[in-house]
């Protein structure tokens, strides 16, 4: 029997875009054995996923390179038919190497990308037309599916379901305010503006991880209507997404929860400071927006994946951006 693993060890949003990978060989190949490596603190995204057979884990952050080993191990055990890394790092390129599969896929910028039994060779656009990253990685199983990249999907459970029963019952709207990445991040005030702007009806969630509940905490007590909640660090992976399915909007970042809401099809607008959409990672919903900065600005973007801090100093392509420009969404 055909089993396939798939490699995807970054953070979490680029995880969530993997998962249109997962529905495209799962369409395509409905008998076959699928499994995914991630890393340690990702693998609640795919609790009763219905297309995946095992997740695998590589703990990096604790004896990275002794789990690598044992990671390694474990893949050549169960001896896939097919490995395809999404990856072009090169510990993951050891792991496509070693993992005894009878074919390896990978992207050509991967450093032991000649080693695979096949390279795909990894760029940004092709001529004019700009690629997304769904559409990237989809490059690395063409030729035995078809040309079209599948969408990201994540499937939250019934229990996900049912721990959020309680905040749905009247309209409500979603911020995940934080990012990794300080120039990624809507600046607190910017949000703080927009809290006290969004009309009187809506309740709010703040969402994030466990390490963004100061930050939340902060954007609550400036909420005059006493309507703000902060749920940082209260809901799993699964359960946001489930949340902001059923949001009036999900206002994000740059950053993992935009593809959240692209994986349960979640209305969403995505506030780019730093980076912009070009790069390949915007949003996929049906209702989704995109809010930047109007004038061009000569020191934007300042990188792909955004800075600790701002290189000019003034952060212009994020406190330029004004409330009305997000409000604009609602009547759209």
């Amino acid at each position: 029997m055909q089993k396939i693993l798939v490699i995807q060890t970054a953070f979490i949003g680029d995880v969530v875009l993997a998962t249109g990978i997962l529905e495209k060989l799962h369409a395509f190949y409905p008998n076959c054995i699928i499994d995914i490596l991630v890393r340690k603190g990702n693998e609640s995204l795919f609790t009763q996923h219905p297309f995946i057979h095992q997740v695998l884990i590589w703990n990096k952050k604790s004896h990275k390179y002794s789990n690598l080993i044992r990671t390694i191990k474990q893949i050549r055990a169960n001896r896939y038919t097919q490995v395809i890394n999404l990856q072009r790092y090169a510990a993951t390129g050891l792991i496509t190497v070693f993992s005894g599969a009878k074919q390896t896929i990978g992207f050509n910028k991967n450093p032991f990308s000649l080693l695979f039994s096949k390279s795909i060779k990894h760029h940004f656009s092709e001529g004019q037309t700009e690629l997304h990253e769904i559409e990237r990685n989809h490059q690395l199983i063409a030729a035995f599916t078809n040309e079209f990249a599948a969408k990201p999907k994540l499937y939250p459970t019934l229990a996900d379901q049912t721990s959020i029963a309680a905040y749905t019952a009247l309209p409500f709207i979603c911020i995940a305010p934080a990012s990794v990445w300080y120039t990624k991040q809507f600046p607190a005030q910017k949000w703080i503006d927009l809290i006290q702007a969004l009309p009187s009806r809506y309740t709010i969630y703040l969402l994030g991880a466990p390490s963004d509940h100061a930050l939340c905490t902060d954007l609550v007590v400036t909420d005059s209507f006493m309507r703000t909640h902060n749920l940082a660090g209260k809901l799993n992976f699964l359960a946001s997404a489930a949340l902001m399915q059923q949001a009036e909007m999900n206002y994000v970042n740059d950053s993992a929860p935009m593809h959240f809401a692209s994986a349960v099809d979640a209305p969403v607008t995505a506030v780019y400071c730093s980076t912009i959409p070009a790069f390949g990672y915007g949003p996929l919903s049906s209702k989704s927006h995109i809010v930047e900065l109007s004038e061009a600005l000569p020191c934007r973007p300042c990188g792909i994946h955004g800075q600790k801090q701002c290189p000019e100093k003034h952060f212009n392509c994020a406190q330029k951006i004004s409330t009305q420009q997000l409000l604009a969404v609602l009547t759209v």
